[in-house]
């Protein structure tokens, strides 16, 4: 899943967004939110795309030569990404039909067939973590806390981090999320802040229920949620005075 925050972003990420599908040959999201859909945005002008097509491990004469036999579903790189062909290719083809397959693309129930597949599925979901958008940092050393948005809250997210600084004498570090499955750099936010507020545009929380699902227990326990559902954009006072109150500064305001 990619999170554009502009639309110069949308544009961009939608392309990613084939180059990602083909080289993981997984369906891919582009994110968009209310805000950036609906509402007239300005932006540059788009350029026109310079780079080809990534079409991923598509099999060649001489992949084939090298792994001497072709399997759809053969994990050989490590990285959960088999080679594939196309029809009419002249390169061996397969069939392929319900949930369980083996590695050569033969219809199985065996068991252990179905837990290596699935265990490929997983190195294939690590081997994503590295080719989607990595997030934006923006590190505060010292500070106590961390601000985590993504989407259109960008923006008052940043507005906010001035806020904070001239109201309340806060500095807040920030890392902005460009994509799902998170990244490393997530992870390491979380760790040099003692409470991390994670801003969205939902009732639920529900990028920060992704976040519980994903990162340690002992990281989430300093992870705090800011959510905005009122149908308006969200703007950076919502998300200051929300902090304050949480901080226990409520009236720094003033």
């Amino acid at each position: 899943m990619l999170i554009p925050a502009s639309v110069g972003e949308v544009y961009e990420m939608a392309i990613a967004a084939f180059d990602l599908a083909e080289r993981l040959q997984t369906p891919v999201f582009v994110m968009s939110d209310l805000d950036l859909a609906m509402n007239t945005w300005m932006s540059d002008p788009f350029p026109y795309p310079e780079k080809e097509p990534d079409r991923g491990k598509l099999l060649d004469e001489a992949t084939l030569k090298r792994l001497g036999s072709f399997g759809r579903y053969r994990d050989v790189d490590g990285d959960g990404i088999p080679y594939r062909t196309i029809l009419m290719d002249g390169l061996p083809g397969y069939f392929c039909r319900g949930s369980g397959h083996d590695p050569e693309a033969h219809y199985t129930e065996r068991p252990d067939d179905y837990v290596e597949n699935v265990d490929r599925l997983a190195r294939k979901f690590e081997t994503a973590k590295t080719l989607v958008p990595a997030p934006e940092v923006i590190d505060e050393p010292g500070a106590d806390i961390g601000i985590v948005a993504y989407g259109t809250s960008h923006f008052a997210a940043l507005e906010s981090r001035d806020q904070l600084r001239r109201e309340a004498g806060i500095q807040a570090g920030y890392l902005r999320l460009r994509a799902y499955p998170f990244t490393s750099p997530l992870e390491g936010f979380l760790s040099r802040y003692k409470r991390v507020y994670v801003v969205e545009q939902n009732r639920d929380g529900q990028m920060r229920a992704l976040m519980r699902l994903d990162l340690p227990p002992e990281q989430m326990v300093r992870v705090r949620s800011v959510r905005h559902y009122d149908g308006l954009p969200i703007d950076a006072r919502t998300i200051t005075d929300a902090i304050l109150e949480q901080e226990g500064k409520t009236g720094a305001r003033g």
